[in-house]
């Protein structure tokens, strides 16, 4: 039977990963997690599974570092979020990889290759993985995937469905056109991780979509308010941020 290790710091993306897995690949057994690349070099070294699937960024020992450490002993797999300009150098070299959340087509593809080279040694990709590494660092990566909370239960929101987001003292407030959610990061925080070309700062504590800006008006206070598609609700402009609209 072969075996796998998922390594990836968020545990809602390792439990998307295994259920995927088990629909697409059933007799492939799950022997080892790892939330850091740390502890992935760890358990491959203790289980030796077959396969090593590793998110490529994760706090403290990377994806690509693990991967630098254990590929003459097992078959690498990337999993990303977001890396997509890296797709090329996978799909151009021997590692494979996953993109997330998986997605069955693609991860049903991903296992074919997979079940080919299990008949044959794993393959020492240092000067390949270093080439990714470089690629990976050469633009920032955004996120493309929030995971927040919807009263007791905790969900993948995609970026791009998010209207905005708002801050308080305690969380943060992620609004989609059909329901809301919370997060715990401040805006402050998002700003390094969102492609600023999508999302606008409007607000010390709030970031809009650009794409769901539906116009902009002046209340009797002479505030600007911007119109979000889809909602009632307004969105106050501060001063430090009208230059966003002179145009509009």
């Amino acid at each position: 039977m072969p075996t796998a290790l998922i390594a990836d710091d968020e545990r809602l993306m390792r439990d998307q990963l295994k259920r995927r897995l088990a629909q697409v690949w059933p007799e492939l057994d799950i022997i080892a997690e790892a939330k850091n690349g740390e502890e992935a070099i760890s358990l491959t070294l203790e289980h030796k599974p077959d396969f090593a699937f590793l998110d490529i960024r994760m706090p403290g020992t990377t994806g690509l570092e693990a991967a630098q450490a254990i590929s003459q002993s097992t078959h690498v797999v990337f999993v990303t979020a977001y890396d997509q300009y890296a797709v090329e150098a996978f799909e151009y070299g021997a590692i494979d990889y996953v993109l997330k959340p998986a997605d069955a087509e693609r991860l049903t593809l991903t296992v074919e290759r997979l079940k080919k080279r299990l008949v044959s040694p794993p393959n020492d990709m240092q000067a390949l993985i270093a080439k990714i590494a470089k690629q990976v660092t050469k633009k920032p990566a955004y996120l493309q995937w929030i995971q927040a909370s919807i009263g007791q239960e905790l969900r993948l929101i995609p970026v791009d469905d998010v209207l905005f987001f708002q801050s308080d003292e305690k969380y943060t407030r992620v609004q989609t056109k059909n329901y809301e959610a919370l997060i715990r990061k401040p805006v402050r925080d998002l700003l390094e991780e969102l492609n600023p070309d999508l999302f606008w700062q409007i607000h010390r504590a709030t970031l809009v979509n650009s794409k769901a800006i539906e116009g902009v008006v002046k209340d009797l206070r002479g505030r600007l308010l911007v119109k979000v598609s889809g909602l009632d609700e307004k969105l106050e402009v501060s001063r430090s941020f009208t230059h966003l609209f002179k145009q509009m």
